[in-house]
């Protein structure tokens, strides 16, 4: 059994949702994934890594998360991506990442576990509560956003709950790209599992952003990778491979989960 799948990198126009909807639209319709795909965005792919919650949350309309939702009706696939959602005026926000099934409903909802507090994201956004896997493919898929790349804990207990394929949303700058391609690669070693790294690229008001998306096996082998152009990559996983691998050399079956607090293996 196989899963396509479909990143796509996006230059992410200034807090300007009707835009990035239409950026994203083109690039898909150049794709053309195949049927049952998991065709996946960056973080705030409709805004840009903004700290004004009034003008990137979703409102009542939630006129993102209805994109990606029409998105996986049209492409009869998974879409995944990431929006900021809040409970109400004043109320600190989530920075979500959200996936959406052929049907238009809901598979999952993730917050970020790990507020950016370097560029202040922490004053405006709430922790995410826990780690989310949901299936897709025959796949267990946990989905993080950006920071969290940088906290192995919260990947190791999804793979300790299941999860093979591990998947970061990210607006990651160009000056610590070279931690952005390190880390993807360490987590796809140390957790057995496929890691599928979404940047942005371009420039906001604040940061440059090199891009430089990837898939990566469980191994550390690159199947796919961008470069800095907005544009899509693409890979076919194979979960009887991955299987294979694990029962070949076990190291999941060695970790220890006491020292994984609050979050043990189901």
């Amino acid at each position: 059994m196989g899963l396509h799948v479909v990143a796509c990198q996006l230059d992410i126009a200034w807090e300007d949702k009707d835009e990035n909807h239409r950026r994203v639209a083109a690039l898909l319709d150049h794709a053309r994934p195949p049927e049952g795909s998991l065709v996946v965005l960056p973080e705030m792919f409709s805004t840009g890594f903004s700290m004004n919650v009034d003008a990137t949350a979703e409102g009542d309309e939630r006129p993102s998360e209805r994109f990606l939702a029409e998105s996986a009706r049209r492409l009869a696939a998974c879409t995944l991506g990431g929006v900021v959602t809040r409970e109400g005026p004043g109320a600190l926000a989530l920075n979500e990442a959200v996936a959406f099934g052929p049907d238009g409903s809901g598979l999952a909802r993730y917050g970020k576990i790990h507020p950016f507090s370097f560029a202040g994201e922490d004053r405006r956004f709430a922790r995410g509560r826990e780690v989310v896997t949901f299936v897709w493919g025959g796949f267990t898929i946990a989905p993080f956003v950006c920071y969290d790349l940088r906290f192995p804990e919260v990947f190791r207990a999804a793979a300790l709950r299941g999860a093979n394929v591990l998947v970061v949303i990210a607006n990651w700058p160009a000056p610590r790209e070279a931690h952005w391609l390190a880390l993807l690669t360490a987590r796809a070693i140390e957790n057995q599992a496929y890691v599928v790294g979404v940047n942005r690229c371009g420039r906001d008001p604040h940061a440059e952003y090199s891009g430089h998306s990837r898939i990566i096996d469980p191994r550390g082998r690159n199947l796919a990778e961008a470069d800095e152009a907005p544009g899509t990559i693409e890979a076919d996983l194979d979960l009887e491979a991955i299987g294979a691998y694990r029962r070949e050399f076990p190291v999941l079956e060695d970790a220890d989960p006491r020292f994984v607090p609050g979050l043990q293996p189901r």
